[in-house]
This record gives structure tokens, C-alpha cells and sequence, in this order.
């Protein structure tokens, strides 16, 4: 299957299915001497596992990860990074139903066109657990870009039509409920709208907003690989993503000229834009301030509510999805948004590394 692998220079390959034995992801071209421990990993993993709350699946999954390559006595050695989490809680049988019928909002109609073949258990392939993969790489990542004093965080900013409000807004808060709002108060309404909605046999969506600070200024390339374009690319690439916007995003096409260019000042010697319209990126490259962006994801698919749908055969037909089933994905998928973010980053860095003459001969030296 081809398109299961990101990055040009910090490469990473995802495999397996929501129901098979396990699911997993090699990353390639990790400098050696990175100091990373399975605990590294899991802290991360453990933040999209289901079965946290009343808001996700109850399907009972701890997520271990276990690294069979690539790391030596607790360092990375410049090798291959072969990651692996087995599936321990599938219930295979609660999909047998749907072996012949296509579900709306799900990849079952487009994966029976392509491939003329397709693992109806969970959605396989296109399932969010492929997203184990993406999240185990992006905390090798996440502790590389650690290192250079880089940080990346994301939460998520409005659920159901509830946004955060910036004088509630608390970035530890978003750490510490259900729902991953750095807004206690607004994650108490988006609760209750849960609750209802989850009563009614349906779900929401939301937006996750994500920030990187301590980036330096160049990163990323002037056409095709731009960071912000590469960043779009990123976290479209997630399953349950539908719009992507960086800065002021859309709400800069309402803007004048003159409001949406963001100045400079001198902080302490440093160059700085003087606001994120641009989103912390200037001809594709970095500008040396915050980078903020939002991805806009959709309600979850799976929904006991009735629906209609077509048949392989093209026969009309009734559909109510049974199962275990996320009421809103946006809590679990607020990691995996920061997983490709800091991708996308590392990739961009290492790719940087050769612009200039005096990056290379000091490399050399």
C-alpha cells in the first residue's frame, strides 16, 4: 500500500490494522546519541489511548509499546527505530454486520473501489488506531526537538460549537481534564453537550489548536516544501481532519493589507514579528516566533443514530452502527496533531542543515 510513509529526511513508516495482531511504525534517519526509553513513548501513547473517560471508546487497549531496534543502552544508534504495539481488545464480531454495507462518513466505499478489498473490522487501514504509528514517532520527535529548546503543544479549542475563552485560558488546565481544554469552564459546557449528545446516540466535532515555540528563524523551504504548507500536509494527513489554517487563517482574507502584515521589533537583540497573522511563518520558513495553527476535525462516524446507506450491491438499506465508538475524537486527537507537528518540524530541521556552506563545514570540522 503506498502513501504510509512521511518525511524526506526523518522518515517514518506506519503499518497495521485496527484488528489485526498489532499496529506499528519505523522511523528512519534519527541522529544517534538521542537519549529515548519506551516510558518516553508511552507518555505519549497513553495520552490517545481509549478508554480514558466517559468521551472515548471503551475498548480496553493499554497501548505498549515495545522498541525492537535502534536504541542501545538508552541511546538512539542512527539505525532504524522499530516500534511496536500489539492489539489485545478487538471485537471483531461487532463489525461482522457490516461486511457487505458501506458506512457513511467512513473509507469503506473508497477502499472497496481502489483495492476491490477491504478489512471491514474497525476500518483497518483507515482507522484511527493507525494513528499509534504517527504518535510513537512524534515522541522521538518530540524529545529530539527538546533538545534544541523546542516545544510543541496542542489542545483543543472549541468542541461542539464551545470554544475556549482567552481569559479563562490556561495551557496546564488543558493537561488535566477530560477533554484536553485549557478552559475549565468551558470544558464543564462542552461536558454536558457531550453527555446529551452521547444520550442521542450521536457525536461532535471540534478544533485543536496547536502552538511551537522556540523554533529558530529559515525553517522550512521557499516552494513545495514549505513549513507551512508541509505543516498543512501534516495534520490533513490524520483521518478525521477536515481544514487546516495557520495564523489568522481564513480571517485574513477579510483583512486590509496594512492590518494583516505582522511588523518586527527587537527583543533583547533578537528579530521578532510583532504578531502570528502570518502564523509564525514568512515565504514558507520560519520567522522565529510562535507558530500557532488550528485543524478543524469532523464528529465521529460511527453513530447509533439511523442512517441510510447503499449495500455492495447497490440495494438501499438502514443503518445502525453498534459497537464501541468514540463520542468526539478531538481529545485523543489532540496528540497526534502535535505527533505531526513535531514531524514535520524535525524533518524540516535536518533538512535545513544544508542551506548554508558554514552549516556543513562546521559539521565537517
Amino acid at each position: 500500500m503506498s502513501g504510509s510513509v512521511f518525511g524526506k529526511n526523518f522518515v517514518i513508516s506506519t503499518w497495521g490494522e485496527s484488528h489485526g495482531k498489532s499496529v506499528g511504525v519505523c522511523v528512519d534517519g534519527c541522529p544517534a546519541g538521542l537519549e529515548i526509553s519506551e516510558d518516553d513513548i508511552q507518555s505519549m501513547l497513553d495520552r490517545r489511548k481509549p478508554g480514558q473517560s466517559e468521551f472515548t471508546t471503551k475498548r480496553n487497549e493499554s497501548d505498549r509499546v515495545k522498541i525492537l531496534s535502534g536504541v542501545f543502552e538508552g541511546r538512539t544508534t542512527g539505525t532504524p527505530i522499530a516500534m511496536l504495539v500489539e492489539n489485545t481488545d478487538q471485537h471483531s464480531k461487532d463489525y461482522s454486520e457490516l461486511k457487505n454495507v458501506f458506512r457513511p462518513g467512513h473509507a469503506d466505499f473508497t477502499f472497496e473501489k481502489k483495492y476491490g478489498i477491504r478489512d471491514y473490522r474497525g476500518g483497518g487501514r483507515s482507522s484511527g488506531r493507525e494513528t499509534i504509528g504517527r504518535v510513537a514517532a512524534g515522541a522521538v520527535a518530540v524529545k529530539l526537538l527538546k533538545k534544541l529548546g523546542i516545544s510543541v503543544f496542542a489542545y483543543a479549542k472549541e468542541i461542539g460549537g464551545i470554544c475556549i475563552s482567552e481569559e479563562n485560558f490556561d495551557l496546564e488546565e488543558a493537561r488535566k481534564n477530560a477533554l484536553c481544554m485549557p478552559d475549565p469552564q468551558a470544558a464543564e459546557k462542552c461536558m454536558k453537550l457531550l453527555r446529551s449528545i452521547k444520550n442521542d446516540g450521536d457525536s461532535a466535532g471540534g478544533i485543536i489548536e496547536c502552538r511551537i515555540n522556540g523554533l529558530m528563524p529559515g525553517i522550512g523551504e521557499p516552494v513545495f516544501d514549505k513549513l507551512d504548507a508541509r505543516l498543512a500536509g501534516a495534520v490533513m494527513s490524520i483521518g478525521a481532519v477536515k481544514g487546516f489554517e495557520i495564523g489568522a487563517g481564513f480571517e485574513a482574507a477579510r483583512m486590509r493589507g496594512s492590518e494583516c502584515n505582522d511588523g518586527f521589533l527587537s527583543e533583547d537583540g533578537v528579530t521578532r514579528a510583532s504578531a502570528i497573522n502570518s502564523g509564525g511563518t514568512l515565504g514558507g520558513m520560519s520567522d522565529g516566533g510562535e507558530i500557532v495553527f488550528r485543524a478543524a476535525v469532523k464528529p465521529t462516524p460511527s453513530v447509533s443514530v439511523q442512517q441510510k446507506t447503499l449495500d455492495i450491491n447497490g440495494e438501499e438499506k438502514e443503518l445502525v452502527i453498534k459497537g464501541r465508538h468514540d463520542p468526539i475524537i478531538v481529545p485523543r486527537a489532540v496528540v497526534v496533531v502535535e505527533a505531526m507537528a513535531a514531524l514535520t518540524v524535525t524533518d524540516l530541521i535536518i533538512q535545513g542543515l544544508g542551506a548554508r556552506i558554514d552549516n556543513i563545514k562546521r559539521v565537517m570540522e
